[in-house]
């Protein structure tokens, strides 16, 4: 029987619609979150950034570029 690794994504993301939801779930995320978003207070829910729609590809292809698994 062989058995499948399980991979934590760095990185949870959430489509609401309206916005993205990214979640830091590693410690190497949240570092390049803290290096590479800049971000007003209002802009976190808990541990997570909401940030607009237009602007979540971007972010997405930033962190993908820097080798980040999202899911």
């Amino acid at each position: 029987m062989e058995t499948t690794k399980q991979v934590q994504p760095d990185v949870l993301v959430a489509n609401d619609f309206s916005v993205f939801v990214f979640t830091p779930m590693t410690a190497r995320a949240k570092d390049w979150f803290d290096e590479h978003v800049e971000s007003e207070p209002w802009q976190w829910f808990g541990a997570s950034i909401v940030v607009e729609t237009r602007f979540a590809w971007g972010l997405a292809e930033g962190m993908i570029g820097d080798g980040l698994m999202l899911r």
